[in-house]
């Protein structure tokens, strides 16, 4: 399958309409957006998804937009994709207050085809974590590893694991008794896609295989369940990695962030 194919089939399927695993959050399909409302007021939990805009129509859609999330308070994500029109969207969107992050590479992995070979790490051992309890090393080495002290990522998977247990994966690298990198697969029943976060490796430990071993890992589980496609998106240190392991780009992805307030 080519990738403009698995393009369309990513908006069709996980953009445009996506059932979300915790009831928290609210979808919310519009005839030219998608907008996700979740439990709280942070970036983290609202977002727009999707949009089908013009130039004629664009100006007017981000400023609904804005003013709605603005109204109840809330910070919001518009995840502006490389392919979305019009071309001059996140322009737009900067013009309205939104503030770009990092951009970065949507890329995805057919599974139909060879997996990512299976990678044994020396003195690291791959733990798949039920137990939310563990998901607080998570925030800890997402501290040490960039320096933020937030919780926000383990009460988001633990309320994940709660709300829909066969959605989600947790993976732990442990070395010493530490936890030195980490990674999670969400999966999405109903469509062909699986997709990857996660993945950050504490410096002392990289350029071992971890990385990979953690996404062999997940590769695997996602086969085994049946899924067509997996995804990523992928900053430009991760990419070459994914890349040799048979991954394989379908555009760019930039989050736009408008604080509440702004």
């Amino acid at each position: 399958m080519d990738t403009t194919e698995i393009l369309r089939r990513f908006d069709a399927e996980l953009r445009r309409v996506p059932v979300q695993a915790d009831p928290a959050y609210r979808v919310e399909p519009l005839p030219d957006v998608t907008r996700v409302i979740g439990p709280g007021l942070g970036v983290h939990d609202n977002f727009v998804l999707w949009s089908r805009l013009d130039a004629a129509s664009a100006d007017a859609a981000i400023a609904r937009e804005a003013a709605f999330f603005a109204s109840e308070g809330r910070s919001v994500e518009w995840k502006l994709y490389g392919h979305d029109a019009p071309a001059d969207l996140g322009r737009r969107l900067q013009a309205a207050g939104f503030v770009p992050e990092e951009p970065e590479t949507l890329l995805a992995l057919d599974l139909d085809g060879p997996l990512p070979p299976p990678v044994d790490p020396e003195g690291v051992t791959i733990e798949r974590v039920v137990d939310p309890v563990r998901f607080g090393a998570i925030d800890d080495l997402m501290a040490a590893v960039y320096g933020a002290d937030e919780d926000w990522r383990s009460e988001g998977l633990g309320a994940g694991i709660a709300a829909a247990p066969d959605r989600l994966s947790v993976y732990l690298a442990m070395a010493d008794g530490h936890c030195v990198s980490a990674g999670w697969i969400r999966f999405h029943p109903g469509t062909a896609f699986a997709d990857l976060w996660g993945g950050a490796t504490r410096p002392h430990w990289r350029g071992r295989g971890i990385y990979r071993a953690l996404v062999a890992k997940r590769a695997a589980e996602a086969k085994q369940r049946g899924f067509r496609f997996l995804t990523v998106d992928a900053s430009s240190e991760s990419r070459p990695i994914l890349e040799r392991l048979g991954f394989r780009a379908l555009t760019t992805t930039t989050p736009y962030v408008r604080e509440a307030g702004a």
